[in-house]
């Protein structure tokens, strides 16, 4: 009985072990995937919206502590080099003024006294009737005096430039663009009364995202339309790229030298910038066919030959409101637009629908 037991045990097992499929024999099925096909069309890219800024500012102070008794102009008034736009009271420096040109005729005077007795002790040495060392002394006094003249004279050359100093005058012709302090106000020595900017050299400031490396390079040029006015249009080139990107937006602030003295891009006025290189033939992708590896961009090609799948580096050379630009895309390539985190390098696909999916 035990015997027919273990023969039939046996039998069972020998039935399992054909049935059986060696694991590297098991057939590995296509992946489906979601693709599309490049098909690269003339395009403009639509650009960044930015704002024209003077280059050069400066917040204008008096030299000297002082109430603020006028205020010739206001913010977008427009100011010409030299002229007074503020003022404050002069009494202080007035006073200054009279004491130092007290000091120069006191010090003229003791000066000619000084100079008078030397003068007489020289005559006196000369025939015998004093010594040497008399006579150096009253030469010292004098040269003392003279040296007092001199302080004398710079004070009051000093206090008349402070009393210059009530008036404030801009540095060149411009535009003001900002108001610190009002009449009535004691302002100190290096406060900042107002800003004037500079109307005749103007940027245009933009964000630009820090994935479109081509952009932020010097001398990049772009063309610039007024949004207002979309027919006025001029060039600006790249001058300045900031070190670092933004922490929140992860984009670079640009600033672009604007060739143009036309009076419609005005200070604080709203532009469009389009690269210049951003006018060509591009393949427009979904931002999701995009993987980022190590700062690059990849993309999934099918080979259609093979049914496998391949890493292809691409660039992005702009962005327009149905996705990104790549200008390395051959016409008919096929490229994964979904699931490129679950591929590998070699991978057997199976194309299913065609078409993007955001």
């Amino acid at each position: 009985m035990r015997t027919a037991s273990l023969i039939s045990v046996a039998a069972l097992l020998w039935l399992t072990g054909c049935n059986e499929v060696p694991v590297e024999e098991a057939e590995v099925l296509p992946r489906p995937v979601l693709y599309m096909v490049a098909e690269p069309q003339a395009f403009i890219d639509q650009g960044f919206t930015g704002t024209v800024e003077p280059r050069f500012s400066t917040d204008l102070a008096f030299r000297v502590l002082g109430n603020l008794t006028a205020r010739a102009v206001n913010v977008g008034d427009l100011v010409r080099h030299g002229e007074v736009v503020a003022s404050i009271d002069p009494s202080a420096l007035d006073l200054n003024v009279q004491s130092a040109r007290a000091a120069l005729a006191s010090a003229e005077a003791q000066l000619a006294s000084a100079a008078a007795s030397e003068e007489r002790n020289a005559a006196l040495l000369k025939s015998g009737n004093i010594a040497q060392a008399n006579y150096d002394a009253v030469r010292q006094m004098r040269d003392s005096a003279a040296a007092g003249l001199e302080k004398a004279q710079a004070d009051y050359r000093k206090a008349l430039d402070q009393r210059d100093f009530a008036q404030l005058q801009s540095d060149f012709d411009g535009v003001v663009s900002a108001v610190y302090a009002e009449v009535g106000q004691v302002v100190s020595a290096g406060q900042p009364v107002l800003q004037v900017a500079r109307s005749d050299i103007r940027d245009v400031v933009v964000d630009v995202p820090d994935t479109m490396r081509d952009l932020l390079k010097l001398d990049t040029k772009f063309d610039v339309f007024l949004q207002a006015d979309p027919q006025m249009r001029a060039v600006a080139q790249v001058r300045e790229v900031a070190p670092v990107s933004d922490a929140f937006t992860r984009s670079r602030r640009l600033r672009l030298a604007l060739d143009s003295t036309k009076a419609d891009f005005r200070l604080g006025a709203t532009v469009r910038v389009i690269a210049q290189s951003g006018h060509g033939v591009a393949t427009v992708l979904n931002p999701a066919s995009i993987l980022q590896r190590d700062d690059k961009k990849f993309v999934w090609i099918v080979d259609p030959a093979s049914e496998t799948v391949h890493l292809r580096e691409v660039r992005i050379s702009g962005t327009t409101n149905a996705g990104l630009l790549v200008n390395d895309l051959d016409e008919g390539t096929i490229i994964v637009t979904a699931g490129i985190h679950q591929l590998s390098e070699g991978q057997k696909v199976r194309l299913g629908a065609k078409g993007d999916r955001n």
